[in-house]
């Protein structure tokens, strides 16, 4: 076991070229030398700059070849950069490759952007344009200005130009070597954008198409102004292209298909009710040859010389609701957080001893009180193993033949007697093992601290949607799961056992790996101190309704409210999922972010939103079935449109945890209980009552519940965490839920005092106008005012009978067809007033 200990520890140890690499990781060492690029850029661009007014006094002191004279202090070196600038632009200009050097600064610059982590697309593609660029320029000035090469004291294409241009003329000559800049050049510009060969492809056929019409209206004889082609099989050509067109094809120009594709399409020998050959040949082209019925055709005269040739261009069919809008790189949906740093790990507590040990002095002594217990008791076991994790050890024990596991299963209390320890849980058997389990806790537990598992490569490297780490099983390893799988946790146990530090484990988890504009959190806090310290975030991570009011909900009539809220939202992702044809959130997102839904039909990208409610049974005490049939369609419903639900409770009775809620959170968490019965309404079995506290827990999903030990993430550890996010850049305002207004919860509007109209009444009528939408988020949004007011101008418009009654999560109905309607009701209104 030493040898064990000691092989772990020396795993730990890092190596120095590991330690070398972790620095160059290093987030920090990139911005430095990022920022490092940048400024070395800059004074290159000042040596250059300077080169072209200062070169010509400078290059006798910089040929000399004498490093002395360039280092004393008074070296005469004209160039704004020193001497060692002057050396660098004089090397690079006139020894290498000329003027175009400066896309080396280019590039240096880019490089450095790229690691200061300002948003630089593809930084591959800069290096190799910029290579590109630097060579051919200085090949092209080398050509260019080669008899004045010794004329001047700058080489605008460099040693580099000058020799390669003298090689390409002894082997292809100087108009071989321009085409080899032309052809080089055209190249780059196909590199650069793929529309190039489609402008190539309409220039040459343009000139193709002008110069044989010329000739043939050149052929013509005199007086023949219809001439007539005749063949001897006529075909009617029949094309089923599988794919839309974006211009209509010019009307009724009947044109001889032997006489003007005759080499494509031959047509001597097709049959009757046959597919020719080559549409064999066409790939996504089906053409159908038919004889006609006559024997010859006559076909209208060609166009005349000075118009051209219809535009014709196939795209691919596409869905419905894909968007047809210009080619684009794909949607990044964190371009207006671009620059936002993920929390480090070195924001939480490291613990020395958070890693077990072993007593092997504890260890005997436990299997020697194990075994003696069971003997007493007329039971042999065969081999006994022990696992030992941060805070209980498992001792898996193989009885005899002929033992029956109930008989084991019974003497939990006598074991839990022997070993004097409290919270024995037997594992009757293991599920997938011939064993029986024993969980000891150890008599020194170690922490689990939130850094070792936060920290750790599983969690780290992991590909979840949304993952959440929880802390350490009992073989010391680290748990986690993907809460979209799960879709929704109920967390329950008794007061001061842990819960609280599991939700805060939870959120962390998901601050650490997911961007603001990926995941929104709406929090629900009746003790009102929980979830406080995550107020700092609103304008990054959280959701709320669009009143102004405080980031946490602690009010319970806003918790119904933001509930409903939440429902509406559903229903509209749900109309959104539909539209676009897709059965998942993932999916829509995908499809969005590839560009192939319209934004302009509502489309837009979609966050996660995980809905965290703390003390649940307080809520279902004072508001009853107004919360829980919310929280029930959004637990049925909810799961494919990215809304996943965390509740937890100090109270786990079955007036609480209702059927419909057990039913509908198949993933349970329970800290420890009081009583047996609790168990069983979390877990439907016994075992939350034979935990140990302090962060024990047990975690059902499927069959058999894991015990594990939740990570210890501490109040000021929160607090360093969303201290970090809150000191960068957030949105201008948090996540707004949609607008929900009650069935029997509307206003009369029969109270409200038209004689004092809102300022905005008139242009907010013209906006409910525009848009045909009476919704009084629409008027918020516009006008950026608070959610009361906005409503109060909405019952105000409902008094003019511009906007009809409110229809609960829906629109109101819009009364006025257009602008001009609107403008004679307003006069009307406005003079009954007066």
């Amino acid at each position: 076991m030493a040898k064990k200990k000691l092989d772990k520890e020396t795993e730990r140890t890092p190596s120095s070229p590991s330690k070398i690499i972790a620095i160059f990781k290093n987030e920090t060492v990139h911005f430095v030398i990022g920022l490092m690029l940048v400024i070395f850029s800059v004074y290159l661009l000042l040596a250059f700059s300077s080169f072209f007014f200062t070169g010509a006094a400078d290059q006798s002191i910089i040929d000399s070849g004498n490093p002395a004279d360039l280092s004393v202090v008074d070296n005469h070196v004209k160039n704004y950069a020193g001497s060692r600038g002057a050396q660098l632009a004089s090397y690079l200009i006139n020894d290498c490759f000329g003027i175009s050097s400066f896309f080396i600064l280019v590039f240096l610059a880019v490089a450095g952007l790229k690691l200061m982590r300002v948003r630089v697309v593809r930084l591959w593609k800069w290096f190799i344009g910029c290579t590109l660029l630097l060579v051919w320029f200085s090949v092209f000035f080398g050509f260019a200005f080669m008899e004045h090469y010794q004329d001047s004291f700058i080489y605008l294409g460099g040693m580099h130009g000058y020799n390669v241009s003298r090689w390409l003329i002894s082997q292809v000559g100087v108009p071989g070597v321009w085409m080899i800049l032309l052809i080089t050049a055209i190249c780059f510009f196909i590199y650069i954008s793929a529309r190039t060969i489609i402008w190539l492809r309409k220039l040459f056929a343009l000139s193709f198409l002008k110069r044989k019409k010329k000739e043939e209206v050149e052929t013509i004889p005199a007086g023949e102004d219809n001439p007539e082609f005749t063949t001897s099989q006529p075909q009617e050509v029949e094309f089923n292209l599988k794919r839309t067109y974006k211009q209509t094809p010019p009307p009724a120009a009947v044109v001889d298909v032997q006489s003007e594709e005759e080499e494509e399409f031959p047509t001597e020998h097709a049959e009757p009710d046959e597919p020719s050959s080559a549409a064999d040949e066409n790939e996504g082209v089906t053409m159908v040859f038919e004889p006609t019925v006559s024997d010859s055709v006559t076909s209208i005269p060609k166009d005349t010389e000075d118009e051209e040739e219809p535009g014709f261009e196939v795209e691919p069919a596409v869905a419905e609701e894909e968007y047809q809008g210009p080619e684009l790189e794909p949607y990044n949906p964190t371009k207006d957080l671009e620059n936002y740093r993920f929390p480090t790990i070195d924001l939480m507590k490291h613990f020395e001893n958070d890693d077990p040990t072993i007593d092997m002095d504890e260890q005997n002594a436990n299997k020697d009180r194990i075994i003696n217990t069971l003997r007493s008791f007329g039971i042999e076991i065969s081999t006994i193993k022990a696992t030992v994790g941060p805070t209980v050890t498992l001792y898996e024990i193989t009885p005899e033949q002929g033992v029956r596991i109930s008989k084991i299963r019974g003497l939990e209390d006598d074991i839990a007697l022997s070993l004097s320890a409290d919270g024995i849980r037997i594992i009757a058997p293991i599920p997938g093992k011939g064993t029986i389990g024993i969980e000891v806790p150890n008599k020194n537990p170690k922490i689990v601290s939130g850094q070792s598992v936060i920290g750790s490569k599983k969690f780290q490297e992991s590909k979840y949607d949304l993952p959440i780490v929880l802390g350490k099983t009992i073989t010391n390893e680290v748990f986690m799961f993907d809460l979209c799988k799960m879709p929704h946790v109920l967390v329950a146990g008794a007061t001061g056992q842990g819960k609280s530090v599991g939700l805060n484990a939870i959120i962390t988890s998901l601050l650490y790996k997911k961007h603001p504009a990926e995941l929104k959190f709406v929090l629900v806090d009746p003790k009102k101190v929980e979830f406080s310290i995550y107020s700092v975030i609103e304008n990054h991570f959280l959701a709320k309704l669009p009143d102004g009011g405080e980031p946490i909900i602690t009010d319970v009539t806003k918790v119904v409210q933001t509930l409903n809220s939440v429902c509406v939202e559903m229903d509209t992702r749900y109309d959104l999922l539909k539209m676009a044809h897709v059965r998942n959130i993932r999916e829509y997102n995908e499809k969005f972010i590839n560009r192939r839904l319209n934004p302009e039909k509502g489309h837009k990208f979609m966050p996660y939103i995980v809905v965290v409610i703390d003390e649940f049974g307080d809520l279902i005490m004072t508001a009853g079935k107004e919360v829980e049939l919310p929280i029930a369609r959004i637990a049925q419903l909810a799961r494919a449109v990215g809304i996943h639900m965390i509740i937890a409770t100090q109270r786990p009775t079955t007036n609480i945890i209702t059927g419909t809620i057990k039913a509908n959170f198949p993933a349970r968490i329970a800290f420890r209980v009081s009583a047996m019965m609790d168990s069983r309404t979390i877990l439907d079995r016994p075992g939350a009552n034979r935990l140990i506290g302090k962060g024990d827990m047990l975690f059902l999903q499927g069959a058999d519940p894991v015990r594990v030990q939740c990570a210890f993430i501490d109040t000021p550890e929160v607090e360093e965490i969303t201290k970090f996010i809150a000191r960068q850049q957030g949105y201008p305002t948090p996540f707004f839920l949609p607008e929900y207004v009650s069935e029997d919860g509307g206003n009369e509007v029969g109270d409200i005092d038209m004689g004092r109209l809102d300022p905005l009444f008139v242009e907010a009528a013209r906006l409910v106008v525009i848009h045909q939408q009476g919704s009084t988020s629409l008027i918020q949004r516009k006008f950026s005012i608070g959610y009361n007011r906005a409503g109060r101008i909405m019952d105000q418009l409902e008094k003019a009978i511009i906007v009809g009654p409110a229809q609960g999560s829906k629109a109101r109905d819009v009364l006025c067809a257009d602008l001009d309607e609107l403008e004679i009701r307003l006069n009307n209104f406005l003079n009954n007033l007066q």
